[in-house]
């Protein structure tokens, strides 16, 4: 796929992906699209060489592969890992707020967003309906774009000190979303969003909706050099890897990309990095255990998750050695205390795969006085033993409602990691 399709492509997904279990719909239509079948856990798992398939778990959560010529024994598995999820706020169970006779919903905090980027910005809704019919109990998903919401901040007269002191956020006190001045309530949100997803408000017996922010993502900058978007981290990823998977196609070692769910609260959830989801399909697909087991030493990972990259503006932020650089290339991302997976040799085996390719490699580690944070890798890699390097585009202001890339580094980071489900560069034992 060319850059310019392969860029445009990426920011369609960003804006069909308003929550994790959206973006695992938009990419379970795009492997069915390329011959990737469905396979359910509840059922067999029995995958010849050339199967593509995927498997979906808990509705935000996936794992696609295609299955190798040779025995996983023998070769073992080829595997990208990245999470679907990203900060922000989800709407609370009976979220009804009324002041001032303003109506307004309450929320809670999931994971790190900064939260002052949500403020004064049009905000929607989205996210799935639980739907009780008959004896079953089934979800359909929905999407607000109409900027209904509005996380409002006080005036410069009121905070004086804003400017000098940074906009400070009480997250129980300040966050309340304002929508109306009618008298309306959350059921009326609940009603709109049954009608966006066509279904009956009698039939909803549960739901589940976050805050989004519903601007289109672009390219941006002078030259277009910019990715302006929410969500980049880690649905880019996401993208990359579902990219390289399709590019790779069927090669000796099975191949797998892991999305999960919960990264961003600790990934210890049924479907988050830290359940056996992974685990379980890769025994399944080796056929024994005793396969599995002789699979791991052979199999190798690359968690691609979001890196920073060099600010401007806050240069004295960075390690004075390692500045990673907007459109400068994928980053290898190195921590002494294992935040990340990387080691010696799984960087080599990165940067070779980089190499091969003809896509140049930078390197991020965090200075002494500020600590890093962390990915999926050690999740997966410390449970299962497989092998990891940790590595990402670099970006700016992660976390916020709306960050920023380099439009030049998604097409390179598609390269490394096809380079890497290929598996033409050997690792030793």
């Amino acid at each position: 796929m060319k850059d310019d399709i392969l860029l445009r492509d990426l920011l369609d997904f960003l804006d069909g992906s308003p929550t994790a279990s959206l973006a695992v719909s938009c990419l379970a239509a795009r492997l069915q699209e390329n011959g990737f079948t469905r396979l359910e856990e509840s059922g067999g798992l029995s995958a010849p060489p050339g199967t593509r398939f995927y498997i979906v778990r808990s509705s935000s959560s996936i794992i696609a592969g295609i299955a190798g010529a040779q025995p996983a024994r023998d070769t073992g598995f080829r595997i990208i890992g990245a999470h679907t999820d990203f900060p922000g706020f989800r709407v609370k169970p009976c979220p009804d707020r009324k002041t001032e006779g303003i109506s307004a919903i309450g929320v809670e905090v999931y994971g790190g967003p900064i939260m002052a980027t949500w403020f004064d910005r049009d905000l929607s809704v989205a996210g799935t309906l639980a739907l009780s019919r008959g004896d079953g109990i089934s979800r359909a998903h929905f999407v607000l774009r109409d900027p209904i919401l509005r996380m409002a901040s006080p005036a410069i007269h009121l905070e004086r000190e804003t400017n000098k002191d940074g906009f400070k956020v009480d997250a129980e006190k300040n966050t309340p979303l304002i929508f109306s001045t009618s008298g309306a309530a959350f059921d009326d949100i609940l009603c709109m969003a049954c009608r966006n997803a066509d279904v009956d408000r009698a039939e909803v017996a549960g739901w589940s909706m976050e805050v989004w922010d519903p601007q289109p993502a672009v390219a941006g900058g002078l030259d277009g050099d910019f990715i302006f978007s929410g969500r980049l981290d880690n649905l880019a990823m996401c993208h990359a890897a579902l990219e390289a998977l399709i590019l790779a196609g069927e090669g000796p070692s099975t191949t797998l990309i892991t999305l999960f769910n919960s990264e961003e609260v600790g990934s210890r959830t049924l479907n988050g990095a830290g359940s056996l989801f992974l685990d379980s399909v890769m025994e399944r697909l080796a056929e024994d255990r005793e396969s599995y087991f002789r699979s791991i030493p052979r199999s190798v990972q690359v968690s691609a998750d979001g890196a920073h990259g060099l600010h401007p503006n806050y240069a004295g932020k960075h390690d004075p050695g390692c500045r990673p650089l907007l459109n400068g290339g994928p980053v290898i991302k190195v921590n002494a205390q294992e935040r990340y997976t990387s080691t010696d040799l799984t960087s080599a085996y990165f940067s070779t795969c980089a190499q091969r390719c003809g896509v140049e490699v930078q390197y991020f580690v965090s200075r002494n006085d500020m600590p890093c944070g962390s990915t999926i890798g050690p999740v997966t890699s410390s449970r299962t033993g497989i092998r990891s390097v940790d590595a990402g585009n670099p970006m700016l202001s992660m976390h916020s409602v709306r960050e920023t890339a380099g439009a030049k580094d998604h097409g390179a980071m598609v390269k490394v990691l096809t380079e890497h489900l290929r598996g033409g560069v050997g690792l030793a034992d």
